[in-house]
């Protein structure tokens, strides 16, 4: 199937091609619109209904007429002259944000953006007085936006409503301050927005410059780069669209790590076809391109499949995950995987079709042997010192490894920022509970058909009050009909960190329990409640992910490599560099920068990523690998050719996807993610498929393919045996 697939593409390359640049072009186009329809606003409704804080938001929602959507911003106004607030002070201010709520906020747009690509956010914000300070240094309003704090547009809102709430207070002899998520979200991406631009921008001149370097070309170069945003463009609208159609809903942060997933893969994949077409060439100079890139997809697309399906079978396992923001990640990636997959298939042989030898112009390499480098030096190393090499690559492995003795799993959402929005909180937790700015509020519900008061819910609230770590207990606050409540807990902590999660999932939650009043429900709810949710929810998605992942990517191995100990071999040598680059996090991060511990995520974003990912690189070598056993002559050689042929597009394609992660440490709060995948890929690439698996293959011989050895035939080779250099090395 898969070659009359690249067959049909190279017989109507035309075609093929044009149909992909009206699908790419036209889908990512409409592809912010598609995407924001099927996108999540709230964390805490990826929550399953049984969580007390998921519980928490729904009666917020049906009780209180909060919306689902609606995002909290505190702006802090206090006198410039740095006086206390009088009466009169205070009367303006009201007077001020009352005008604020009545104004509408138009979300500013870029002059050459059509009005129809990008959601309309502009909204009329709802203010209202919150607290005064104590001292009378500064008073909070309370400002609620709806949508999500990541999404752009209405970052744009916020920042249009600050601008404005700034100069109308200025005008009134007032300084102000912002704080809340929002706010923070908003002041961080400001404060890295150029170092976003130009790590995306050192990305793609990397993959520029890397395939100048290998290939001496220019349409090598940039091609595929081309043809990658083109099916990524694709696979947004087919994401966009089985979301819609599944009744999917996306967290705001996944097209960002699709296009980061899909740009790394989809380089690796068409870097894969271009070395062997190269080498095709130049073992037959004399056959027509059409034919060679028919020939060579054909073969290629059999290693690109299987390693694809790995991806897509690692990351389909979050299906059966219990957090909603993994169960919607996983199937988001595998569409977008397997739409790489057809376009890898399909487009890119048409493409080798059109252009063949002019592919590598203005090089002259296929006309003359390449000279003897250092992948023939390597692969013939590998060959003669297979034991060294194993025993070299374990201990660098363990070693790093080692470093998870004491791991931790950090749940913060950060710390230690210095944007605007962190100095208006630490200014606020001066005079007022860390608190205020995100309260954690109880709900409760009457469970017996009767009604609510004040004083039936005053033991609740006095017991609240006496836990320590509470600062404040607002007041009692009565629903329309009188049968819900909620009292809004303004803890000491921060709202966004690890003691303030800590402290809601265990003495708040205990005093609600003890003081609730009999024939009533009650449920904590706010951010640091519904993330300590997320942390059980995603403890248990961890037992439950990672073994299914590995039984099928196993499966796939099985079905692929037609051996039972080959398999094995490779899910033990990714495991193995799964937990050294976990341990390497763990050493930096937690031992060596004193962090609270490891994200809470890494674990299962390294499983998904460095072990799917990194399977791709121990599939190409090991296809190459029972390739060339196939050709008379020992084991030993069969290994060394199989080293000096792959292992340049290896170790580019590693250069690249481990650059790809790398651009993810722009992005705040990624920067553990970003070296722990950065790592994991050039491990995976570097030590794994080019030492420890050719190592294992050299030792075993073919024995590796137990219990169907591939047996010497007397054919030809397909490759170039004179040669002993795959291609000059870079």
């Amino acid at each position: 199937m898969i070659r009359a697939l690249t067959g049909f593409s190279t017989r109507n390359a035309w075609k093929v091609i044009a149909l992909w640049a009206v699908l790419g072009i036209g889908l990512g186009v409409l592809g912010p619109v598609l995407i924001g329809r099927v996108t999540q606003s709230q964390t805490g409704d990826f929550l399953p209904r049984s969580y007390d804080s998921a519980a928490a938001l729904r009666i917020a929602e049906e009780e209180f007429g909060v919306k689902p959507d609606a995002t909290t911003v505190t702006v802090l106004v206090a006198r410039t002259d740095g006086k206390a607030l009088t009466a009169a002070d205070q009367q303006r201010i009201e007077a001020e944000a009352a005008k604020l709520g009545e104004r509408r906020v138009v979300m500013p747009r870029k002059e050459d953006e059509p009005a129809f690509l990008v959601p309309d956010r502009s909204q009329t914000p709802r203010v209202v007085p919150a607290m005064t300070a104590p001292d009378r240094s500064f008073e909070l309003l309370s400002v609620e936006l709806t949508g999500n704090a990541v999404d752009e547009g209405v970052q744009d809102v916020y920042r249009a409503f600050r601008d404005s709430a700034r100069a109308q207070f200025a005008d009134a002899g007032m300084r102000t301050g912002f704080t809340g998520g929002l706010a923070e979200a908003a002041d961080t991406a400001d404060a890295n927005r150029t170092a976003t631009m130009v790590g995306g921008a050192l990305v793609t001149g990397l993959i520029i410059l890397l395939n100048v370097l290998v290939f001496r070309s220019v349409l090598a170069a940039v091609l595929p780069l081309l043809a990658v945003t083109m099916i990524g463009g694709v696979a947004t609208g087919a994401v966009a669209g089985t979301a819609a159609l599944t009744g999917l809903e996306l967290d705001a942060s996944t097209p960002g790590l699709i296009n980061v997933v899909l740009l790394g893969i989809g380089i690796d994949y068409l870097l894969f076809l271009l070395f062997r077409f190269r080498e095709h060439l130049r073992a037959r100079p004399d056959q027509p391109a059409r034919a060679a890139a028919a020939q060579v997809s054909g073969r290629v697309g059999t290693a690109i499949t299987s390693a694809a399906l790995t991806i897509v079978a690692a990351f389909a396992t979050l299906g059966v995950a219990t957090f909603g923001q993994f169960r919607s990640l996983g199937p988001a990636i595998a569409v977008a995987v397997l739409v790489m997959l057809l376009g890898s298939l399909t487009l890119m042989p048409a493409l080798l079709a059109v252009c063949g030898r002019k592919m590598f112009w203005p090089s002259r390499s296929l006309r003359r042997e390449p000279r003897e480098g250092f992948a023939a030096r390597y692969g013939a190393l590998v060959a003669r010192r297979p034991l060294a090499l194993l025993l070299a690559s374990v201990a660098l492995l363990g070693a790093l490894a080692a470093g998870m003795t004491g791991i931790r799993m950090d749940y913060g959402l950060g710390g230690g920022s210095t944007t605007p929005a962190a100095a208006t909180a630490a200014e606020i937790s001066r005079s007022l509970p860390a608190g205020v700015s995100d309260p954690t509020s109880v709900y409760i519900t009457a469970d017996d058909g009767g009604t609510l008061d004040r004083a039936r819910l005053d033991g609740l609230s006095r017991g609240l009050a006496g836990v320590e770590g509470v600062g404040q207990v607002g007041g009692i606050v009565l629903n329309e009909n009188h049968r819900a409540a909620r009292i809004d807990v303004y803890l000491t902590a921060d709202p966004q960190s690890q003691r303030a999660r800590d402290l809601a999932s265990g003495p708040v939650r205990a005093a609600v329990a003890a003081h609730k009043p009999s024939g009533t429900s009650a449920h904590v709810g706010g951010t640091a409640a519904i993330f300590a949710d997320i942390s059980a929810a995603v403890d248990h998605d961890l037992a439950i992910v990672f073994p299914v992942a590995a039984a099928l990517i196993g499966l796939i191995l099985l079905l692929l490599l037609r051996s039972l100990l080959a398999p094995l071999v490779l899910m033990l040598s990714v495991g193995l560099g799964f937990a050294a680059t976990l341990g390497a996090a763990t050493l930096l991060f937690q031992h060596l920068l004193d962090e609270p511990g490891v994200s809470f995520t890494l674990p299962l974003v390294l499983f998904l990523f460095v072990v799917a990912l990194g399977t791709d690189y121990n599939i190409l070598i090991t296809d190459r690998i029972r390739e060339e056993m196939h050709h008379p002559g020992p084991a030993r050689a069969a290994v060394a050719r199989a080293v000096r042929h792959t292992t340049p597009a290896i170790a580019t394609a590693g250069l690249v996807l481990a650059g790809s992660f790398a651009s993810l440490a722009t992005t705040p709060g990624s920067e553990q993610i970003a070296f722990a995948l950065t790592l994991g890929i050039l491990l995976s690439a570097v030590v794994l498929s080019l030492a420890l698996v050719p190592a294992l293959a050299t030792l075993l011989g073919r024995s590796l393919w137990w219990p169907l050895r591939p047996t010497p035939t007397p054919a030809a080779p397909t490759h170039t045996p004179a040669p002993t250099h795959y291609a000059p090395t870079p």
